[in-house]
């Protein structure tokens, strides 16, 4: 029964992300695992448990990776299923570690902020150490009370409240004292929180560009021409027909295709757009370090055709701009030659006396990176991305779930052009303001407001999970010494 509850809280933890968005689910998924750990008192036993729930879980909500590495990765199925499945017993090493030290804590009347704690320290940890995706606190996007803690604690706070949740459920299970319960008593005072801001129409505006390239086109010197022209031209007719008042910004995705910085070209093409249509240029481009390494970089063209800035990548997507160790035979998605240099720093950009920060697809998963942008003053975000590789898969909402989280986080419009889907438009409380059909090629006009504004988190950045982790540390520490002094066998 322990591997079953084991297998039921993965399962519960896919069924509350996109495709299937039972988000109700959110706050008692782990309850099957904790119940089990509490019962179980060998360490390696727990630890495997918690495998099982992590190897599920990643392999549920990423299963489009296997397609990525077979398609683009250039492997054969057998192949593409091994690196897969290698990634998905790696990823769980997390849940693994969370699963064995919460079998510990189960066993104290402070369990629940214990436990909770505990799984919001190792959380946090994903993203820098390899790969991060949907923190769990991602299922409360549309939860108007829990969504009241993002602009002060980020998606962890809402983590947090879930794994407190079902870690209290886990406890009446076991049929403890009711104080052991008590912890749940406080979560009424979230109303008392600032609410989320009202849903209002920006004041600006902005051209947000879906081009719906091919992914696996095999680009010639006339087709890229074209379609570079074509970018021209969408992104022209968008700005002279969409109405009287004038865009701030034409903005270009990430795209598949060779759009390089240094192709005097391409440049022209750029440098005449924003001249002609007088208006700032945003625009997804591969330039190259002075040795010749290639940069996923985004560019700002000011309307009288200069380069205003350029934003070069910092966190690059595994697989897709570099193989990780130790996928060593997987092939780079991309066809740059060699891997993609990182970018050393943050850039905030001037428009009209306004400041813009642009961060680039994969690195709306690091909520204090993204904050690092409005920290420096950026008033509005912008996130371009190419999502095309995700296929059909429920990726493509799981990313957008995820960059709606970053506009809550920090009280920032965030306007996000993508390839081929999901184009949309994202105010300030996280809620989606309008989106582009999936390939299409369109290029829309989106509202926006400029904020100066700077939210608890923006200004204080990861102080809670750092916190978690200092009184996860102060309490297992502890209660493991305990424990071989004083062994229990609370197997209720």
């Amino acid at each position: 029964m322990t591997y079953l509850a084991a297998l039921a809280t993965g399962l519960l933890l896919v069924l509350a992300f996109p495709h299937f968005n039972l988000t109700w689910l959110a706050p008692f998924a782990l309850t099957p695992l904790l119940v089990a750990v509490a019962r179980e008192p060998r360490p390696a036993r727990r630890f495997l448990l918690g495998h099982i729930t992590g190897v599920v879980f990643w392999f549920g909500v990423c299963s489009w990776i296997e397609g990525v590495l077979a398609f683009y990765g250039g492997l054969n199925k057998p192949l593409a299923w091994l690196s897969f499945t290698l990634f998905c017993v790696l990823k769980a090493l997390h849940t693994g570690v969370f699963a064995w030290l919460a079998g510990i804590l189960m066993r104290r009347w402070w369990a629940a902020p214990a436990v909770a704690a505990l799984w919001v320290a190792i959380e946090s940890t994903h993203g820098s150490l390899g790969f991060a995706w949907l923190a769990l606190g991602n299922a409360g996007i549309d939860m108007g009370l829990p969504m009241r803690l993002a602009p002060i604690t980020s998606v962890y706070g809402l983590s947090f409240v879930f794994v407190l949740m079902a870690a209290c459920m886990a406890l009446a299970f076991l049929r403890r004292p009711r104080f052991h319960l008590s912890w749940l008593l406080p979560l009424p005072l979230l109303i008392f929180l600032p609410n989320l801001p009202e849903a209002r129409r920006g004041g600006d505006s902005a051209v947000l560009v879906q081009p719906n390239l091919s992914e696996d086109a095999q680009w010639t010197e006339d087709s890229v021409d074209r379609m570079q022209r074509s970018l021209v031209v969408l992104s022209m007719r968008a700005v002279m027909t969409g109405g009287d008042e004038h865009p701030s910004l034409i903005v270009w995705p990430e795209v598949p295709a060779p759009l390089y910085y240094d192709d005097p070209r391409f440049r022209t093409y750029i440098e005449q757009l924003a001249s002609v249509t007088r208006t700032y240029l945003l625009a997804g481009v591969v330039a190259h370090t002075p040795q010749g390494a290639p940069l996923n970089s985004a560019i700002l063209i000011s309307p009288d055709g200069k380069l205003v800035s350029r934003y070069d990548k910092v966190n690059l997507v595994p697989f897709g701009e570099f193989v990780p160790w130790p996928f060593g035979w997987v092939k780079r998605i991309t066809t740059e030659a060699g891997d993609f240099a990182r970018g050393t720093r943050v850039v905030v950009s001037p428009v009209d006396g306004h400041k813009i920060g642009t961060f680039i697809c994969y690195e709306s998963v690091f909520p204090n990176f993204v904050r690092s942008f409005v920290a420096d003053g950026a008033e509005v975000l912008f996130n371009i991305s190419n999502d095309g590789y995700f296929g059909k898969s429920a990726a493509r909402e799981q990313h957008l779930e995820i960059v709606r989280m970053r506009a809550a986080e920090n009280r920032r419009w965030i306007l996000r052009s993508t390839n081929d889907g999901i184009t949309a438009s994202i105010d300030p409380a996280g809620r989606l303001r309008g989106t582009v059909p999936l390939y299409t090629q369109a290029a829309s006009r989106t509202g926006f407001t400029y904020i100066q504004d700077r939210t608890f988190y923006t200004r204080y950045g990861d102080w809670f999970p750092i916190l978690c982790g200092v009184v996860a540390l102060a309490l297992v520490i502890p209660v493991r010494r305990l424990s071989h002094l004083f062994p229990r066998n609370d197997t209720k």
